[in-house]
């Protein structure tokens, strides 16, 4: 097994920074990730198929904890679930020590299928129902993040022990990302803005059960530049007495690297750096700080295989694989753009469009990707793919969501099998409603 110019596309640029940092080739040059050897992954878990690294998960939780308690001791990491609410990979994180962040309840029931403590969970959304709180309260969630004051309502009906509480707030602060993944704006439907938070904050203090532990605020997602993380925590100040709080819960938000040529992101070091730089001197010694990330934690740490099902060479060359927005809604979604590679192919480039089978043209995952003249039956390898396309997949035309694969020391498990055709059609019924 060797690693020498193994992360080498086949006209030559490097891949090393957009795969997992155990790529490597075997001993018959076959590209391979945790030790296992991609095709044969692919050849037995079938096509399209996610394939994550263990250890590169593990690694970056790693990161993460070592980051930020190095500077705070008092600090805690949650895994943004939403990222990938899958329980195989929120088994990783729990054993790691990570807590994580769900939206509902069930993103609740997947995080406590994958065993992670529900004293380690932490409930969001800006528009929980009375299903999710309730599923919240039963389990015993560490904390919830209080985004309305209607839901203030919801819980003073629902709650029947003490809860402890974040309150979030719309800090109004702006990031450069896509319009879609920023969340800390004045526009922003996330957040209180500060009167409200003030009469959430008398509403608690009057409370039986809820305990106001703190503030939560979040400014997006895919944010490749620390200052909107700094003028946060600014904001946060500015909003209420930080030092009279037991928590304060800065989100996530840190940003990947998607094409070798993209800027280098911040690394973690550097962003709980001037994270907790910026937080040092307005909190007390003892605040617990929380960080929420989610795609820094796991996008490198996946790639989807493809099969190649039809090469069309018309006005442009297009190459048909056997999974798309069905898979993978981000370059749909979020203009994502990938760097996709013929599989353990050396052979002449050409530009090719790499589309997938669903009934419209905005089915197209890579424009203009240099391919190593592709044919039928061959795997195309799209890296970064371990943030939000598990997500984000779904049955358009009736297209079953890929097994996820975890790959760790040479082998490879199945956490999650493909979906079958009868299970599109297990939900069907024919129920007379009682009006």
């Amino acid at each position: 097994m060797t690693s020498a110019s193994a992360a080498q596309s086949h006209h030559g640029t490097d891949l090393s920074s957009v795969l997992p940092r155990s790529v490597a080739r075997d001993d018959r040059g076959r590209l391979t990730i945790a030790g296992c050897s991609l095709a044969d992954v692919a050849d037995a878990a079938g096509t399209p198929a996610l394939i994550l690294d263990e250890g590169e998960l593990r690694t970056s939780a790693r990161e993460y904890r070592r980051a930020f308690a190095s500077r705070w001791p008092g600090s805690s990491v949650f895994f943004a679930s939403k990222a990938f609410s899958c329980s195989g990979v929120i088994r990783v994180f729990a054993e790691e020590g990570l807590g994580c962040d769900v939206a509902s309840a069930g993103e609740l029931a997947v995080a406590l299928a994958g065993g992670m403590p529900a004293e380690r969970i932490l409930l969001h959304g800006n528009a929980k129902r009375d299903v999710d709180l309730a599923a919240a309260l039963k389990a015993g969630v560490g904390l919830i993040v209080v985004d309305s004051l209607d839901e203030l309502d919801r819980l003073e009906r629902l709650v029947t022990r003490p809860q402890r509480l974040l309150l979030r707030a719309n800090p109004e602060v702006s990031a450069a990302t896509h319009e879609a993944m920023a969340t800390g704006h004045a526009a922003s439907k996330f957040g209180l803005p500060p009167e409200q938070l003030r009469e959430a904050t008398r509403r608690i203090a009057g409370s039986a059960l809820l305990e106001l532990e703190g503030i939560h605020a979040h400014v997006g997602s895919q944010i490749v530049e620390l200052e909107p993380f700094e003028r946060c925590v600014e904001a946060l100040a500015g909003l209420v007495d930080l030092r009279e709080l037991g928590t304060v819960d800065l989100g996530g938000g840190l940003g990947v690297r998607y094409l070798p040529g993209d800027p280098e992101p911040p690394s973690v070091e550097d962003y709980a750096e001037r994270l907790i730089g910026a937080a040092r001197g307005l909190l007390p010694p003892g605040c617990r700080i929380i960080v929420e990330p989610g795609r820094s934690l796991v996008a490198r740490a996946g790639v989807t295989v493809y099969r190649v099902v039809s090469v069309k060479r018309a006005s442009r060359t297009f190459v048909a694989v056997d999974g798309g927005m069905g898979d993978n809604l981000e370059p749909m979604m979020y203009d994502t753009r990938y760097e996709p590679f013929v599989l353990d192919a050396n052979r002449p480039h050409e530009p090719c469009d790499v589309v997938g089978p669903h009934c419209e043209t905005g089915d197209r995952l890579v424009e203009h990707a240099p391919l190593a003249t592709p044919a039928v039956g061959d795997a195309i390898v799209v890296p970064m793919t371990g943030a939000y396309c598990y997500a984000l997949s779904n049955n358009y035309n009736g297209a079953c969501r890929p097994p996820v694969v975890l790959c760790s020391e040479g082998r490879a498990r199945i956490v999650q099998r493909r979906e079958r055709i009868e299970d599109l059609l297990v939900r069907d019924c024919d129920v007379e409603l009682a009006l």
